[in-house]
């Protein structure tokens, strides 16, 4: 006798493939013409059963699954077992995907089981067949599931029916929770379920302490169990005597909520704990009356969405956010305990899906690839391209395959980044222009576009600073009107030319140049982070405007750098700052991630201080008001000096004081 398996190269299937096999019995794996290169893995799992192990050519979409009559003819009468995992299991497919492969599969697998002969069909299912069901669903029941709305449900329900009223072979089903990774080793196929959340938490972990407790979602119900499990369960109750006719669910005897289980993968991950949960608070806070929260439930999952597509988190998994079913599985269980097969506590294995994640699908992992994805064969505009972190994103760009165009004032350092583009086998495009007067710079981008079309990515980083207090500048408004003309009105003026091409092709990206110094509010710098914070506001209006139509705003707090634009403060020469290099990866890395913000966790830090505690970040501030006092080149636009403030340290010939030194490295990146 002999066994026969659908979707026997899926993620349960190869599992059970290889326990099959383990029996001494021939495994007949269905699959599609040329792809016997599937195999591969199982093979490496089975390798002293790989003889076991025979593929068969056909299509589950095929009557009699498309299998040769000679094939069917030599398996008459010999297939004891013929399991049927062969489905989709993907809650973002559309209702015709699911139909065919769920439904219309399955008819043929039981026409095909039949017509040889087997001894018994055993479907494996879902939990999914209970839809929405509110409270308890048992082994028992099918026809009471209600909620079957969603497509992936339905099919789910409807393949199962197929098998209970269609199927004249003895059969048994088997229902398995969300299946994940193996508990053992943490290998898992694909993201999927709970590992949508694992970028998010992986995220957190990065911008804030570990110690921090943090809000979640309580949620709804949902029941991880892992894939050796699964194929375990399989493997023994398909062997019971006696059994025939039956369901079995193959889940977690503790039912979890959303947000316990998200909690286990932060402490997995060392992010902050999950163990603020909201609905208590959000049910004291809810409206009451005629517009409550029945009427704002429709846009409160709109903008969830919005935010979740941010994370690459499909829309479909809030449709689990509420999910009300838990799953009485004491049948199975008996059995399975007697053979010591029991589900493993999520407390116990969740690291080790966390650790294969990390090592093996994030999708950071395939980053050095990720630039020229984004940006090959796009037109990329850089401003202030020709020094600084706009020529270093510059020569990075165009080493990634984007058609790189720069504008900036200097015609020789225009012509010196065309030159060292093109000896690295690269192109720019160098336009010299003045950008912050309006009417040049209108000319500049009514030729850009009729010569370009339009633009993909726009990069605004031509900027200009100023490092004076206030108290110096009580004549010198012009100060503040320039800093707005380039900082802000000029980054606008780019933006609002280029923006009608890039929603007419509903797709674009700004990514706007800010300072680090705007989140914490860096003293003598007040002009600057002013029309920074413009822009920023700017962004943020903008971004929500346009999120549905295509294009993203991107915001960059760079932190200090060593540019020409802080050469003449020479303090600066004293102090550690990132190279333009670095400033240009951190541009990068926007366009590749597009979050809505890009900041350092010390920037992150500074703004969450602001919000929480505003009086400390003002006393740490004014501390380094006292402490860094005005220095030479204190207008970094033309290497003006400012008067001298209080507590001035030493020029750039003598040491700074130990306790300036220290305070800066404190706070590295900071605006002093």
């Amino acid at each position: 006798m002999a066994y026969f398996i659908t979707g026997g190269t899926g993620f349960i299937g190869r599992h059970l493939v290889a326990l099959l096999a383990a029996r001494g019995k021939p495994v007949y794996v269905l699959l599609r013409p040329g792809s016997r290169d599937k195999l591969a893995a199982i093979a490496l799992a089975a390798p002293e059963q790989r003889r076991l192990i025979i593929p068969v050519e056909g299509d589950l979409d095929a009557e009699q699954l498309g299998i040769a009559a000679d094939i069917r003819a030599s398996l008459q009468g010999r297939i004891e077992h013929f399991f049927h995992l062969a489905a989709l299991y993907d809650l973002n497919a559309g209702e015709a995907e699911l139909q065919r492969a769920n439904v219309a599969g399955t008819r043929h697998a039981i026409a095909f089981a039949q017509s040889i002969g087997a001894g018994c069909l055993h479907l494996a299912s879902s939990i999914a067949v209970a839809g929405q069901f509110q409270g308890c669903f048992t082994e028992q029941m099918f026809a009471e599931a209600s909620g079957l709305d969603h497509p992936y449900f339905r099919t789910k329900h409807e393949a199962e029916a197929l098998v209970r009223d269609t199927c004249r072979i003895p059969w048994r089903i088997y229902r398995p929770g969300m299946v994940v990774g193996h508990s053992r080793t943490g290998e898992m196929d694909k993201v999927d379920g709970p590992y949508y959340f694992f970028k998010p938490l992986q995220k957190l972990r990065g911008l804030l302490p570990e110690w921090l407790p943090l809000p979640a979602w309580q949620g709804g119900y949902v029941n991880l169990v892992p894939v050796d499990f699964v194929a375990a369960a399989f493997d023994h109750l398909a062997h019971l005597p006696g059994r025939d006719g039956r369901c079995f669910h193959l889940t977690d005897p503790v039912d979890r909520r959303i947000g316990e289980v998200l909690d286990l993968f932060a402490r997995a991950a060392h992010a902050p704990r999950l163990r603020v949960r909201l609905e208590p608070l959000l049910a004291a806070a809810a409206p009451t009356g005629q517009h409550g929260v029945a009427e704002l439930w429709p846009a409160a999952l709109r903008v969830m969405q919005r935010w979740l597509a941010q994370f690459g988190i499909p829309p479909s998994v809030l449709d689990l956010l509420q999910h009300p079913t838990r799953f009485d599985a004491r049948e199975a269980q008996s059995l399975l305990a007697a053979a010591g097969i029991r589900v493993p506590a999520l407390e116990d294995y969740a690291w080790r899906l966390w650790d294969y994640w990390e090592r093996q699908l994030d999708p950071k992992l395939r980053r050095s690839h990720g630039l020229r994805q984004v940006v090959g064969g796009k037109t990329v505009l850089v401003t202030g391209g020709s020094s600084g972190i706009g020529r270093a994103t510059a020569i990075k760009l165009a080493r990634a395959g984007a058609r790189v165009l720069v504008v900036a004032r200097d015609p020789d350092k225009l012509a010196s980044l065309v030159t060292e583009v093109e000896r690295q086998g690269g192109h720019v495009q160098a336009y010299s222009c003045d950008i912050s007067n309006p009417q040049e710079c209108e000319r500049f981008l009514a030729g850009l576009l009729a010569e370009h079309g339009r633009v993909d990515i726009l990069i605004n980083n031509a900027g200009r600073s100023i490092r004076r207090a206030v108290e110096h500048t009580f004549d010198r408004l012009h100060d503040y009107e320039r800093l707005m003309r380039l900082n802000f009105h000029a980054a606008v003026q780019v933006t609002l030319r280029l923006l009608p091409a890039m929603l007419e092709q509903r797709a674009g990206h700004v990514v706007n140049i800010s300072s680090i110094g705007v989140l914490g509010n860096a003293p003598r710098f007040a002009g600057y982070n002013a029309s920074k914070a413009a822009l920023e506001a700017f962004s943020r209006s903008a971004g929500a405007e346009f999120l549905e139509r295509g294009v993203r705003f991107t915001v960059v707090n760079m932190p200090l750098v060593r540019t020409p634009m802080v050469k003449p403060t020479r303090l600066y020469d004293h102090l550690e700052l990132l190279e333009a290099e670095q400033a240009a990866d951190i541009v990068c890395r926007a366009l590749i991630d597009r979050p809505e913000r890009v900041t350092t966790g010390l920037g992150l830090c500074a703004q969450l201080t602001e919000l929480a505690a505003p009086g400390l970040n003002r006393a740490l501030m004014s501390e380094s008001f006292s402490l860094f006092g005005e220095v030479e080149g204190a207008d970094n636009a033309n290497g003006t000096a400012a008067p001298p403030g209080n507590g001035a340290p030493p020029g750039s010939g003598a040491p700074l004081a130990g306790e300036i030194r220290a305070f800066a490295s404190f706070l590295h990146g900071i605006h002093w």
